[in-house]
């Protein structure tokens, strides 16, 4: 029972860092916010520099990774009460984002150093060869139909509407289009996928030798 009991937190260790890793990674993909902003011609669309909307950019994302930064003040965009309060819940959920990150690192690395230890690797092999189809099957829904997975995604995690931004009252909204975040999630989903396809062949190479 002990077993069991390690080696269903260990795995669980595994998988909640790769999924938080992978959503730090998509965070601090600013070359995709780049790129967007050039692919969509938003620039022209708003009327205001590519350097100026990447300063507003900037300020954002400082707000929402500094626990110290308690007010959201973009150079640019007026921010309406509704629109702060959505970040500041964003925020919230970034902080919890790198906490579950660093704990799970933690767990992580214990678990993996112990299969080392008991030449036990060969216990990850089934759990990664399974965790490989999920990013499949996000990405087919995905596919199908991104509306229904965003709206989805925020009921899940918001218990209000705030998030449904008024281009008018929060035009900051404009220069973060719903493309980007769909390809935000098309980067979590083949990041976490190419974290279980390099496990899955890792820990099979370990499990023979």
């Amino acid at each position: 029972m002990r077993t069991k009991t390690r080696d269903f937190l260990g795995i669980a260790s595994i998988f909640i860092f790769i999924l938080t890793a992978a959503i730090a990674l998509t965070i601090w993909a600013i070359p995709l916010y780049k790129w967007t902003l050039l692919y969509f011609e938003i620039p022209q669309k708003v009327g205001m520099s590519f350097e100026n909307i990447l300063e507003n950019y900037y300020v954002l994302l400082r707000y929402l990774h500094f626990p110290w930064i308690k007010t959201l003040a973009l150079p640019n965009f007026p921010v309406s009460t509704s629109g702060a309060f959505h970040f500041y819940e964003v925020k919230n959920l970034f902080l919890l984002n790198y906490g579950l990150l660093f704990l799970s690192f933690v767990g992580a690395f214990l678990y993996l150093r112990k299969l080392k230890q008991v030449k036990g690797f060969w216990r990850l092999v089934q759990p990664f060869k399974v965790a490989i189809f999920i990013p499949f099957v996000l990405l087919l829904i995905l596919a199908m139909d991104f509306d229904w997975m965003f709206v989805m995604f925020h009921q899940l995690l918001f218990n209000n509407d705030a998030w449904l931004f008024n281009a008018t009252t929060d035009p900051i909204i404009l220069v973060l289009p719903q493309e980007f975040f769909m390809y935000c999630f098309i980067l979590v989903f083949v990041l976490i996928e190419a974290f279980f396809i390099t496990g899955y062949f890792y820990f099979k190479k370990r499990s023979i030798q």
